[in-house]
């Protein structure tokens, strides 16, 4: 297949350019394998289709679609993008780190991170910036989507929005048909924001979709303009994640989500008081903390947070 030859463009990069011409089934079966590939490059034609609930002939009518001369031809390149995933990635460590010591290694990952987050700052568009938290305050309800690596984020962004506002919907799903329950009653009044970076989840990026046939306004937190993820969105949030080992780097990720929560308390300081002063009364009632986070100081547990002395000033 010609296109697959071209090294910058390999088997999952063609999926995720096709994705949005692809036929209902065609969708859910690249959508299985670019967050499956682990159990899908293992799957016969008939297997995947039995799997996916759609017949074996659909499932080599999407490896021809793709250009492949059949299934077996896919399922070979599909194993060798795989392999090269991770012998990549080996091989880069060894080629980077060769020879260094433990701290040299310690200096070279911090120092890479922050290199990432200062080319975040430089490549910020404010004015999206500034249209994700106007879009978060006036939503009525926030939903939330990161997949595989990206789940982290998604918690930690969804925790801390409901902190500030209620109504804030974590995704949590395992299936298709499980997120669409979840977003059944999504409207142009929602939000909602995905978080994916490559390799890019095809369910996240069929949540944007749903949201955005919905009429609801779609944030995206991705790594460039040319991500599939920005299909769905007109605010767009990039921030570099490059891949260090074989694990990805969240850190300049990580940092946008905490500027984006600040930017939040400070637009609606109101708002965010409230949300902390009402978990502050029930924390003291109800002492959720006495036996887990709090420090104890006279046997008193002490719950003015930073942000509550902040937020009280």
């Amino acid at each position: 297949m010609a296109t697959i030859g071209d090294e910058k463009r390999d088997l999952i990069s063609v999926m995720n350019e096709q994705y949005p011409r692809m036929s209902k089934n065609h969708k859910k079966i690249a959508s299985y394998i670019v967050d499956h590939y682990e159990n899908a490059v293992f799957m016969t034609a008939a297997k995947l289709g039995k799997q996916l609930g759609i017949s074996e002939s659909t499932v080599v009518r999407f490896a021809s679609g793709l250009g492949f001369d059949g299934y077996p031809q896919f399922q070979k390149e599909l194993e060798k993008w795989v392999q090269g995933q991770w012998n990549n990635s080996v091989h880069r460590i060894g080629v980077q780190y060769r020879g260094s010591s433990q701290s040299e290694i310690f200096d070279s990952v911090l120092r890479a991170d922050m290199d990432k987050i200062a080319d975040t700052i430089q490549n910020l568009d404010e004015r999206a910036f500034e249209l994700a938290v106007d879009t978060i305050l006036e939503a009525k309800h926030v939903y939330v989507i990161g997949l595989r690596s990206c789940e982290p984020l998604a918690n930690f962004l969804s925790f801390y929005l409901s902190m500030i506002r209620g109504d804030v919907i974590r995704l949590q799903t395992t299936s298709m048909s499980e997120l669409f329950e979840q977003m059944i009653r999504i409207s142009n009044e929602d939000a909602i924001i995905g978080i994916s970076f490559p390799r890019y989840s095809m369910r996240t990026l069929k949540a944007l979709e749903f949201a955005n046939d919905r009429n609801a306004k779609v944030i995206t937190l991705t790594d460039t303009i040319h991500s599939p993820m920005n299909l769905y969105s007109s605010c767009n949030l990039l921030a570099r994640s490059d891949m260090v080992s074989i694990v990805d780097s969240l850190v300049a990720p990580l940092s946008v989500i905490n500027a984006l929560v600040v930017a939040l308390c400070v637009k609606a300081p109101a708002q965010a008081r409230k949300s902390l002063e009402e978990l502050e009364y029930a924390w003291a009632n109800y002492q959720v903390y006495l036996n887990d986070e709090i420090n104890f100081i006279n046997d008193e547990p002490v719950l003015d947070s930073p942000l509550m002395q902040e937020l009280k000033q």
